[in-house]
């Protein structure tokens, strides 16, 4: 076995990004895998400056709508598979990779995806919570077929109290919505692991997406929105989550996790 580093970021617009440098950092940290959301981008418009680095495998996934959405998935590791999963993301808004790999014979499914917003209106509601039971039924297929799981990205939800700055204020606000955080709790409850609160407990005050409002990042009122999770059978593997809060550029910030494959 040797341990991995996976980093996720919803970058809030790769093109955005590029012209503050801010994805730089990648050319000095160790990065196995990278799934960036939010790119708002097709493959062909995503700067070739970005970084550096040049990772063996790379599998976008534009939103149908121009200028909206979409994932990025960049990997030093070869998969066996990749895909858009269109059975989850039903009106294409580039919102998933999916990529299968063989670590030391054990099949890994790993996700990158930008789960929606559910605040613009009340069928985007409806939109999100149907897309997240989508795409559980999707992993449990998966699971039975023998795959390990590993899930990164902007999940648009916080789960618990924790994992807001201002849970009081925010009790009716789409994405802490009790609907929205009982099914966090529901597909933690199929078998599936916060791969950072496992490894910190509850420690308070670690967010990953600040409004661009009010100084809400320099007062740090903030929210973990931001996840990775794996599937049970890969707990004792974990060998670290953390949030890299260092990094600027987007209304987000990077968050790691470290595993042992």
């Amino acid at each position: 076995m040797q341990i991995y580093r996976f980093i996720s970021w919803n970058v809030n617009g790769i093109r955005a990004v590029e012209k503050k440098e801010a994805l730089k950092w990648v050319d000095n940290e160790k990065v196995d895998i990278l799934g960036l959301q939010e790119i708002k981008a097709e493959e062909n418009q995503i700067p070739k400056t970005i970084f550096e680095k040049e990772f063996s495998f790379k599998h976008i996934n534009p939103c149908s709508i121009k200028g909206r959405s979409g994932t990025a998935l960049y990997s030093d590791i070869e998969p066996f598979f990749a895909d858009k999963t269109l059975n989850v993301d039903i009106l294409k808004e580039g919102r998933i990779n999916e990529a299968h790999f063989n670590f030391n014979n054990k099949k890994i499914a790993f996700f990158n995806v930008y789960f929606p917003n559910g605040q613009s209106k009340d069928e985007r509601l409806t939109y999100k919570m149907q897309f997240y039971d989508r795409f559980l039924e999707h992993c449990e297929n998966l699971k039975k077929d023998g795959f390990s799981i590993i899930v990164c990205g902007d999940v648009n939800t916080a789960h618990k109290e924790i994992d807001l700055a201002r849970p009081k204020a925010n009790e009716e606000t789409s994405g802490f919505l009790p609907m929205e955080r009982e099914w966090i709790t529901k597909f933690l409850n199929h078998g599936y692991i916060d791969t950072f609160r496992y490894i910190n407990g509850d420690e308070p005050h670690n967010y990953s997406w600040w409004s661009y409002r009010a100084n809400a990042r320099t007062n740090n009122v903030g929210w973990r929105i931001d996840y990775f999770y794996v599937s049970e059978d890969l707990k004792d593997n974990i060998n670290d989550a953390y949030i890299l809060n260092e990094y600027m550029g987007s209304d987000h910030c990077p968050i790691v996790l470290e595993i042992k494959l």
